[in-house]
């Protein structure tokens, strides 16, 4: 069981002194360790999408809807 600390403490940022230059530094970093990020959720997304084709795709690619004759 996990018990709560009493002594709670917050904390409240009201200002930040950071030099441009470090900021600009920062944010570039923060872009290169965005991409890295972004494959990992656009490969789980593609196994997601793979996998829902797989189990639905019989239903939403049927090509009988696409025949001359069809009443759709």
């Amino acid at each position: 069981m996990i018990e709560h600390a009493q002594d709670e403490q917050r904390v409240v940022v009201t200002d930040l002194n950071m030099p441009f230059g470090s900021m600009v530094v920062f944010l570039i970093k923060l872009a290169l360790a965005s991409i890295p990020a972004l494959l990992i959720v656009w490969f789980v997304m593609m196994v997601l999408l793979m996998l829902f084709m797989t189990m639905f795709g019989g239903i939403f690619g049927s090509h009988d809807l696409l025949r001359p004759g069809s009443p759709f």
